[in-house]
């Protein structure tokens, strides 16, 4: 007799990452993925949370509110608001259905702006996040506070993980909300486009930045989601760092850009460093990147370059022609 599918419902999941996550889970087998869409529920919305965890044995909850620099800048109290009553709710919810197990993906916008490199879980609460992304950050972190006290409190199985800045084929380059790889792709590609003699980048380009292949970050979670079932915070990264300037330089290596590049110096830089230590991921579940940050660069901007390509002629008014021989 064949064993009952785990009932995995993965919130987000027509997102970026969650896109990923749920193609992880179909190539692994023995899952029944559930996929709710924001259209039908609001996870904002307590009864839409509780719909969405019925019956399910497995939560992983991916759907948040993103964004860049300017973003966050921009709307601080929609981005707390949002991210933290989605978490709340949903893993309340969870709790009272009798999920077996929740996943909360966190960010690295939770870590203290001067956290000493490389990022260790145990320094999460040693200050306060960089103040662009704070109110994000702190909203994404209540969902560790939460989970380790119904852990302590009903026995709940809630897990806490810490991935880098993602990035990949599918990202959001849209530059109202994109972060910082996906943003930088798309100037360069407009820039060549039109010809532009320069690009402008915002800050100094001294700040550094660890970047995880959306492939990888996806395996990482649903690893987790098997094999770690502990109360410590995890991160997930690809263990090193690069500095904004050098990332510019490397994207308009890989695309081939001749003109220059601006620095907007009065713009900020963000945290000045992020780089995680993924030894506890490795140790407790197995957990490294494989995907090479070149090679993952490579794959971006070749997906990105189809995607504009393919916009392009589907724009491209079609032209009227007579058959052959037609009279």
């Amino acid at each position: 007799m064949a064993s009952r599918k785990t009932r995995v419902v993965v919130t987000g999941g027509a997102g970026f990452l969650g896109s990923h996550v749920v193609s992880e889970l179909a190539w692994r087998g023995g899952y029944e993925v559930f996929v709710p869409r924001s259209s039908k529920f609001d996870l904002r919305d307590r009864e839409a949370c509780r719909q969405v965890v019925a019956g399910q044995d497995t939560v992983i909850h991916l759907a948040a509110r993103v964004g860049g620099i300017g973003f966050n800048r921009e709307r601080p109290g929609e981005l707390f608001y949002d991210n933290a009553i989605m978490g709340i709710q949903l893993m309340e919810e969870a709790r009272l259905a009798g999920v077996r197990k929740f996943v909360a993906l966190g960010t690295v916008c939770a870590y203290p702006k001067h956290t000493p490199v490389p990022f260790r879980e145990d320094d999460l609460w040693s200050g306060y996040p960089e103040e662009t992304n704070a109110p994000y950050g702190l909203a994404k972190k209540m969902m560790l506070v939460q989970a380790q006290a119904y852990r302590q409190q009903y026995g709940f199985n809630g897990i806490y993980l810490l991935p880098v800045n993602l990035y990949g084929p599918g990202d959001n380059f849209d530059p109202a909300s994109s972060h910082v790889i996906p943003a930088l792709i798309k100037k360069v590609y407009d820039a060549q486009l039109t010809e532009a003699p320069c690009v402008d980048v915002w800050g100094t380009g001294s700040a550094t930045r660890e970047f995880l292949f959306v492939q990888d970050a996806a395996r990482g979670i649903v690893l987790a989601a098997e094999r770690y079932d502990g109360a410590e915070p995890i991160n997930l990264g690809a263990g090193a760092e690069i500095s904004i300037r050098h990332l510019v330089e490397m994207i308009v290596e890989e695309m081939g850009y001749r003109g220059d590049i601006r620095w907007d110096a009065t713009k900020p830089d963000g945290q000045p460093r992020r780089m995680l230590d993924t030894d506890r991921a490795a140790g407790l579940f197995g957990f490294r990147a494989q995907v090479g940050f070149r090679e993952g660069l490579r794959h971006t901007i070749a997906w990105y370059r189809q995607m504009r390509t393919a916009e392009s002629v589907s724009r491209a008014p079609h032209a009227l022609y007579s058959p052959a021989g037609a009279g």
